[in-house]
């Protein structure tokens, strides 16, 4: 492990957080890093969601932290309202103990588990929430989801916190990575990003007698309408690179009311037909673990992020 690379919010001063590696000074008014993100717990919202994955969500929801800016600037986002790292974002800067104590409020309703969503810019944030809800005796599960643009060394750093991951693998095609979210070598930064996950957590995903997710690791992928190779290519890395006894999610929610480019096979929802290829795929390849979305579910994940409640 990269011991260069520590915990504190003071190691802000030259982030090499994620796999930018900007070397940005984020006390500065006006980041030059690419997230743009500063010091500071800034988030969008503090709400239970109960539209992860049902082992995630449980009966009520996850208590999910949505922070603000990105390591990733998809053209397709659906927090795009809070994740866009040029323009002003819908966010709150809350102390670590001001948010731990919006955490501590969601948890009182019945929440299992907190999700921490596009963290990777916030490792030292989480670390530091995480280590104050300890301190305040709250032994939550605690989730990372990530777009797996993330460096080996901080999921190694995230070890002793993190109980779930929930990463996303996007694309196995670097070329679409570039086009649709800005980044470059996403491939390869990712399956060493999620290898490094499945050597932490192993492929069984452990739940209580409830069925809530106590440990383990879900890989999603979101199927976009005209890339059925990229989904194929995705699938058939992870049989190959990692194993078929991970658990997948297939996720159907592409909606093009968020595209923000004009790009014809973009501007339309994934048709069934292309859908059935994938779910072919997952069943080809000998995956046998995991969730299937609806592919009707693009109407049921339109966030607000203005709304206390976003995705009500």
């Amino acid at each position: 492990m990269n011991t260069s690379i520590k915990t504190g919010i003071d190691c802000l001063t030259e982030c090499h957080f994620c796999p930018h590696e900007c070397s940005a000074n984020r006390y500065l008014d006006s980041s030059t890093g690419f997230c743009r993100a500063g010091t500071s717990y800034a988030v969008g919202s503090v709400c239970l969601h109960r539209g992860e994955e049902p082992p995630i969500s449980g009966e009520y929801g996850i208590c999910n932290v949505f922070y603000t800016h990105c390591n990733l600037q998809c053209v397709y986002c659906q927090n795009y309202q809070i994740s866009n790292n040029n323009s002003p974002t819908v966010e709150e800067k809350l102390s670590v103990d001001e948010l731990s104590e919006r955490i501590i409020q969601e948890l009182l309703k019945g929440a299992k588990a907190v999700g921490f969503v596009s963290a990777s810019h916030m490792i030292p944030q989480t670390i530091a929430v995480i280590e104050n809800l300890r301190s305040k005796g709250y032994s939550s599960v605690f989730v990372y989801n990530t777009n797996a643009y993330d460096t080996v060394d901080s999921l190694r750093i995230l070890e002793p916190y993190i109980d779930v991951y929930l990463p996303d693998f996007k694309y196995s095609d670097d070329e679409l990575a570039f086009d649709l979210s800005g980044i470059r070598h996403y491939k390869t930064t990712a399956l060493n990003a999620i290898r490094e996950m499945y050597r932490q957590k192993g492929s069984v995903l452990h739940c209580d007698d409830d069925g809530h997710a106590l440990n383990g690791i879900i890989i999603r992928h979101l199927v976009l309408p005209g890339e059925i190779e990229n989904s194929l290519g995705v699938l058939r890395t992870i049989a190959d690179e990692i194993s078929t006894s991970v658990h997948l999610s297939l996720m159907s929610q592409y909606n093009p009311d968020y595209c923000r480019i004009d790009y014809h096979q973009m501007n339309r929802p994934i048709s069934e037909e292309e859908y059935e290829q994938v779910t072919d795929a997952f069943n080809d390849l000998g995956f046998r673990k995991g969730f299937i979305q609806e592919l009707s579910s693009l109407a049921d994940f339109n966030p607000d992020f203005t709304e206390n409640q976003p995705f009500d």
